[in-house]
């Protein structure tokens, strides 16, 4: 029975690459080394892959499609993002993050699976750049002397400044 939690941002990552095709465990990991395209922003090792494919599966958006050999070991389960997983994942693709601290992965995240899908990150970054209006209205004024509120104040300036840059770059982000 699918469960009603919310899929990690892991997760969801796992999810939007068996969304652009079905893999395996193994295959998926490569992605997320450090090395890869999305383990530059998110460095997943290849067990928390593999729990990753089992809660979606269990979630109902993903299932085994195939199986083929394995390297060097046993049969390698190929599985695919169902249709409420590809329901699920273009919904998270296209939301904006809350806060300012969450660009730094889920959006990036959001961005590198756009980008490898060939879709355009221009609504992503223009809703992301709505929702954290506010936060960005309030950088006017003094730095303030708390140095935790200097930092959050900086650190939504950078923020700002990189929405700014990648909205100028267009769709491709």
């Amino acid at each position: 029975m699918p469960t009603q939690r919310d899929p990690s941002t892991t997760e969801y990552a796992v999810l939007g690459i068996l969304a652009e095709a079905p893999s395996h465990g193994f295959a998926i990991a490569r992605h997320f080394r450090p090395d890869g395209d999305l383990g530059r922003v998110l460095t997943v090792r290849r067990p928390l892959v593999y729990r990753a494919l089992d809660r979606l599966v269990e979630a109902g958006y993903a299932e085994p499609a195939s199986t083929e050999p394995g390297d060097s070991g046993p049969q390698r389960v190929v599985l695919r993002a169902t249709p409420a997983g590809r329901r699920r994942v273009r919904a998270w693709l296209g939301a904006p993050v809350v806060h300012v601290r969450d660009l730094r992965i889920e959006f990036l995240v959001k961005l590198t699976l756009l980008r490898r899908s060939g879709r355009s990150t221009e609504r992503l970054v223009a809703r992301q750049r709505e929702a954290l209006e506010g936060t960005f209205a309030a950088l006017d004024g003094p730095d303030p002397d708390d140095h935790v509120d200097l930092w959050r104040r900086h650190t939504a300036a950078g923020a700002a400044s990189f929405l700014e840059a990648l909205g100028r770059r267009g769709p491709g982000g």
